[in-house]
């Protein structure tokens, strides 16, 4: 396969024509009268990386016409703290979904944090009963960056019917639902599904044999040219930061790929950074909507 015949998943031409219905959906609510959804966004601490994602969806919540609310902490925020400001939103009915940015300090338990939040409102699809829901394959909060990988197949018509689907990575936020959500009765879905991991053994065997990877290690060029076989259609959700003369930043993000020398062997690989990153947000902004419009739990 030439190097030409190569397409790319370009999540940011998707998420902008996404971006574009829901902003037109808010202004079909607002011209009849109905309720604008209201994200708010919990920040603790300055890590640069949740700074930077959290400004993001800010912006992109004014882009599509949400209300949104910004409540920072600092990183001495104490864990007793935080919960009861999660119990406050939770009962506060001008707000729709809210997300508290992961990492959080060393000092207070992600996981406590996350089942104090009211699943109805969890539009990060974080809360065990969305994940349980998503995992029987009831309606529920869909996880974002899993939301928008499966939006990104279907919008390039990806053919996924009794596939060979090989997830690497088994982290909850990203591997685990991937693995789930592919070998759902459903499109995209309904593939046999292998997912791989760092105790994984004869892992470049499992990876040729793949007719879909999903990259999802957090490892810099991980998967190399002479691991795939010719024709795989590759999602990279990798999205390290490694130090970079070239950019202006300092640093650019690398995916889980070697591009380069994979890409020529596929028939479509998404990009890094344009690929997987903007659905993610968007994907967020999706469910907030779905959580104004009370779509998923009335």
């Amino acid at each position: 396969m030439s190097e030409q015949q190569v397409k790319l998943l370009e999540g940011k031409v998707v998420a902008a024509q996404m971006k574009q219905e829901i902003a037109e959906e808010v202004a079909r609510i607002k011209k009849n009268g109905g309720k604008i959804p209201h994200l708010a966004a919990v920040l603790v601490g300055h890590d640069g990386g949740s700074e930077t994602y959290v400004a993001n969806k800010v912006r992109t919540c004014e882009e599509v016409g949400f209300k949104s609310t910004l409540i920072r902490y600092e990183n001495d925020v104490t864990e007793e703290e935080l919960l009861s400001k999660v119990i406050e939103l939770n009962n506060d009915a001008d707000i729709d979904g809210f997300i508290v940015q992961l990492p959080l300090p060393a000092h207070i338990s992600e996981q406590k944090v996350i089942e104090t939040i009211d699943y109805r409102k969890d539009v990060d699809g974080f809360h065990p009963i969305n994940v349980g829901r998503m995992s029987l394959g009831l309606p529920c909060f869909l996880s974002a960056t899993p939301a928008g990988i499966l939006e990104l197949l279907k919008r390039y018509n990806i053919e996924t019917k009794g596939k060979h689907c090989v997830v690497l990575g088994r982290s909850n936020i990203v591997g685990k639902p991937m693995a789930m959500l592919m070998m759902q009765k459903a499109y995209p879905g309904d593939c046999t599904v292998t997912v791989c991991h760092s105790r994984s053994q004869n892992l470049k065997e499992m990876c040729l044999q793949a007719d879909i990877i999903i990259a999802a290690l957090g490892v810099p060029e991980f998967l190399k040219g002479d691991m795939v076989k010719e024709g795989v259609v590759i999602v990279d959700v990798g999205t390290t930061r490694l130090p970079s003369s070239t950019t202006k930043s300092g640093y650019k993000l690398t995916g889980d790929v070697a591009f380069n020398e994979v890409a020529p062997k596929c028939s479509y690989i998404s990009p890094v950074p344009g690929g997987v990153g903007p659905m993610t947000i968007i994907s967020l902004m999706r469910n907030t909507l779905l959580a104004g419009k009370k779509e998923i739990y009335k």
